[in-house]
């Protein structure tokens, strides 16, 4: 039996060691390793869900410390198991790992995908803050209307006690509190709330497959960072952003996506240059060349405009997004841009948690990510924006974040919300292709 470590971030991490790694009589996971997501190293994968082959909770490090577990642990085979990574910077994880004495795995669709017993359509993407939810959402939306009665699945972010986020429904507003959700995780669901859709998260994806595709149609898997979808798809449809051409083919596993899809969607196609939607189509065609190829883009709507008209505004953009998917900014300060207004600079008021943030991501200057993994980093988040909006006379904020939470701010600070739907530009409908998975030569009713 060889030693193992599953080198992840809170997602993959577990879904790779339950549908591949758990009584498998060839592997040993000593341990896992954490990144990219702060808060959720020192704490343990519990026993209860690593089974009978396991006397005892397995321990999650940091991943800094791997080279000294490789040698500590005698481990064999190191799983890499997580997302929106360069393919440089994945290679030179891998060059860490072997370096080490250890091999370096990296597990395919074959081995980790679930089968599920109704039509799945998955979306995924090439970098994190593609635009996959609004596409996701207006589908579901669509189905919906067609009274096609409709799940969703999103990829885990299983950040708290992992007993207990072993299966997660959302249905009501009350689920999210009731589930402690970060605000991250809030992002992801409360649109589907809103829009009356069950969404499904947590640990155990054979068992949340299990639980969401009772008595629907059809199953909608909204895909997180630029990972491949944990259950096998009727459908792959992948969002490229266009103001990111060429990350198609430069991050992992956004370019595994890439190609194997059976349709990519250019989104943001309207604030891109000529240029970039040539070389993604130029990409797409060289890799993938019987790929449906349609371009889109993600419509901005703001509530109470006239509150940023003009004015210096804080800019709190979706987390995500600005921080490991790289972008410098997002929908609010296109919205601020639209407006004639001036976001201001929120980096000599931030402090605690958020400090580390900006430090890491040094191309962030005058947005704020929505960052609340922790109850400490939401008390840091809302001290900031109190402290920069005073300090730098910023009348209103900006808030292009999805979640819908009470900032429990002061009343004289008004908030802009900022929203974005999915716009199909051209290419064959995409509700064209999801429909016909549901039907038989078109006749077929829903339910």
């Amino acid at each position: 039996m060889y030693n193992c470590i599953v080198m992840g971030a809170a997602g993959r991490d577990f879904h790779i060691f339950l549908s591949f790694l758990r009584n498998n009589p060839h592997f040993r996971v000593k341990a896992f390793t954490a990144t990219q997501i702060p808060f959720i190293g020192a704490r343990d994968f519990p026993q209860a869900l690593a089974g009978s082959e396991y006397e005892n909770d397995i321990p999650i490090h940091d991943e800094t410390e791997i080279s000294g577990l490789i040698q500590s642990l005698e481990i064999d085979f190191v799983f890499f198991a997580y997302s929106d990574i360069s393919h440089a910077e994945l290679m030179h994880k891998a060059s860490l790992v072997q370096a080490a004495g250890a091999s370096f795995v990296m597990l395919g669709p074959q081995h980790t995908q679930l089968a599920a017993d109704v039509p799945v359509v998955s979306i995924t993407a090439t970098r994190t803050g593609a635009g996959k939810s609004p596409l996701t959402q207006w589908l579901a939306r669509l189905l919906i209307d067609q009274s096609y009665r409709v799940a969703a699945i999103r990829h885990p972010m299983p950040y708290g006690n992992l007993n207990l986020q072993r299966v997660q429904r959302f249905a009501l507003p009350e689920d999210l509190d009731a589930h402690e959700c970060t605000i991250e995780e809030r992002e992801e669901y409360e649109p589907y709330v809103n829009m009356g859709i069950p969404i499904y998260a947590g640990v155990d994806y054979r068992a949340i497959l299990d639980e969401a595709q009772k008595d629907v149609d059809i199953v909608l898997w909204d895909g997180g960072n630029n990972d491949f979808s944990f259950i096998h798809p009727n459908l792959d449809i992948v969002v490229v952003d266009a103001l990111r051409a060429g990350h198609e083919i430069d991050y992992f596993p956004g370019e595994v996506n890439f190609r194997r899809a059976d349709i990519i969607v250019i989104s943001k196609s309207n604030s891109a240059s000529a240029d970039a939607l040539l070389q993604i189509r130029e990409h797409a065609r060289n890799l993938n060349p019987d790929a449906i190829v349609c371009t889109a883009d993600l419509e901005i709507s703001v509530d109470h405009p006239e509150l940023m008209q003009d004015q210096r505004v804080l800019v709190i953009e979706d987390g995500p997004t600005v921080t490991h998917g790289g972008m410098s900014f997002g929908a609010g300060s296109v919205a601020a841009q639209r407006y004639l207004a001036t976001p201001v600079d929120p980096r000599p008021y931030v402090s605690g948690t958020l400090s580390d943030i900006f430090v890491k991501n040094p191309h962030l200057q005058s947005v704020l990510p929505a960052m609340g993994y922790s109850d400490e980093q939401c008390s840091d988040l809302r001290k900031a924006a109190l402290l920069c909006c005073e300090s730098e006379q910023a009348t209103c904020i900006v808030d292009a974040s999805p979640a819908n939470f009470d900032w429990k701010l002061d009343e004289e600070i008004p908030v802009a919300r900022v929203h974005y739907r999915f716009v199909q530009l051209d290419g064959p409908p995409l509700e064209q292709a999801v429909l016909k998975l549901l039907t038989k030569d078109g006749n077929d009713a829903p339910g």
